[in-house]
């Protein structure tokens, strides 16, 4: 939305780009005994920004098995329709219902929005694949018989963005170097942090960017396994989400502060949350957080406010 989003324009054959989406969710889908099937409708070349669109086929096949339950169908076919190209995923999920299919690409808007819902994330992907798509030129549109009945997405590109361009086309224009270098990121050397987030990706994210600074990170899927592992490792700082299905962040840390010191009960700990009102920071800190970063992290924010905890160096002043 703030403009900074650019495509690197190339010829990208569709099918690698299906293919490689697949074998990204192929390993959700088989363990929950989901079948996932394709066929994609040669020719498939397309002009795209081939990562852009891989982001966009493996957000709607994600979804789909994300909201199918066990033994259910996805079904993703790519063809072309009159002056379109069309790609459709189809599942027998759960749904989406009347009143809420309106707003299933709007920013933040969940059918199930509070912070103990069954399914983690932002209520964004659908809303950067509407923009991304746009951004290609084309459209992308839900439908649903109702909750219980299964929803299909359709991507649509004109054929205008199909046909090959010079290839001499310069790819768009990336933002100048910077004038200096960046300041280097805190050192968090030896300092041990246990990450707790629902969202595998968000962990492996986090444990990437602490890793890189010298943490030694251990990391839990969950509240309940947060608590075992906070009392098995005694971690020097606690990174926790906030919505999280079952016990949420609130929740966690509640429990955490029951526990008694020589357990990990005070153990300083930092929320990470997309619910970033004032009046959630206010409830992030009467919980027993010691501190409230927004999602989107910004990683020289968060590795500043673990070093702070970590009493590497005092916190800045704030404004």
């Amino acid at each position: 939305m703030s403009g900074k989003l650019r495509l690197d324009v190339r010829p990208v054959d569709l099918d690698a780009v299906v293919q490689q989406a697949l074998e990204s969710v192929r390993p959700a889908a088989d363990a929950r005994g989901i079948q996932v099937s394709a066929l994609v409708d040669p020719p498939s070349s397309v002009m795209g920004d081939p990562h852009r669109l891989q982001q966009v086929v493996w957000n709607l096949l994600s979804n789909a098995v994300k909201f199918t339950p066990r033994g259910g169908r996805v079904r993703l076919v790519v063809a072309r329709r009159d002056s379109t190209v069309e790609l459709t995923v189809e599942d027998t999920g759960q749904g989406i219902a009347a009143a809420f299919l309106p707003h299933v690409f709007e920013r933040f808007r969940q059918a199930d929005s509070g912070s103990t819902r069954k399914t983690g994330g932002l209520g964004l992907g659908l809303a950067i694949v509407r923009h991304i798509v746009e951004m290609h030129g084309g459209t992308v549109s839900a439908t649903s018989g109702g909750e219980g009945r299964g929803s299909t997405f359709t991507m649509r590109l004109p054929l205008s963005a199909t046909q090959r361009r010079d290839l001499a086309t310069p790819p768009s224009p990336r933002p100048p170097a910077p004038d200096r270098a960046p300041a280097p990121p805190p050192e968090l050397s030896g300092v041990r942090v246990l990450v707790v987030d629902d969202e595998e990706d968000a962990r492996e994210l986090l444990r990437t960017l602490l890793e890189d600074s010298g943490a030694q990170v251990v990391t839990a899927g969950s509240a309940a396994e947060g608590l075992q592992v906070l009392q098995a490792e005694h971690p020097d700082v606690l990174v926790s989400d906030i919505g999280m299905p079952g016990t949420d962040g609130y929740g966690f840390i509640e429990r955490v502060r029951t526990l008694p010191p020589a357990r990990g009960g005070r153990t300083p700990a930092v929320a990470i949350t997309a619910y970033a009102r004032s009046e959630d920071r206010t409830r992030v800190l009467r919980a027993g957080f010691q501190s409230h970063v927004p999602k989107p992290v910004e990683p020289g924010e968060l590795l500043a406010v673990l070093a702070s905890l970590a009493g590497r160096y005092p916190a800045p002043p704030r404004p």
